[in-house]
């Protein structure tokens, strides 16, 4: 199935970030960038959207620092001894995500700086499912690191 094929919701971003690429959606009325994408324009209501791929470049413009998280970053060793850094990472393309940021000391989140450039990494983890048959299955998750 091609990129047009493709409706324009988190599963769709999700086949695209399994591939290690960053799709928005792009308002062919209004040329708003929408990201993570969605069906319709935020800014014009608009529904007449296309794919395109951004760069993984921007800069870390919040964050916080999590010790009890949800059921796969548990399973991924994160406790409060293991906290994780989740922030809101502003892409030089416009839009802003929130992801996991990852090569920074979440144990000592005073030394995370805000305005840090970021680029975009691919992390593949076991995949939380309440079947135990299908449990471990991996999926690819979109994440960010410092670029320094």
């Amino acid at each position: 199935m091609g990129e047009a094929a493709l409706p324009f919701t988190a599963a769709s971003f999700d086949t695209f970030v399994s591939q290690k690429k960053i799709m928005a959606a792009r308002c062919k009325k209004c040329g708003n960038l929408i990201l993570p994408p969605r069906n319709m324009c935020g800014k014009c209501y608009g529904a007449e959207l296309e794919w395109e791929e951004v760069a993984g470049k921007g800069k870390l413009i919040s964050f916080t620092v999590i010790g009890v998280g949800p059921t796969p970053m548990i399973n991924e060793g994160y406790n409060r001894d293991n906290p994780y850094c989740s922030g809101v990472v502003q892409l030089e393309a416009g839009p802003r995500i929130c992801t996991q940021i990852l090569g920074v000391d979440a144990k000592h989140p005073e030394n995370i700086k805000l305005n840090t450039p970021l680029v975009a990494d691919f992390v593949e983890r076991g995949s939380y499912s309440l079947v135990p048959v299908i449990a471990n299955i991996k999926k690819t998750y979109l994440a960010f690191r410092p670029t320094e």
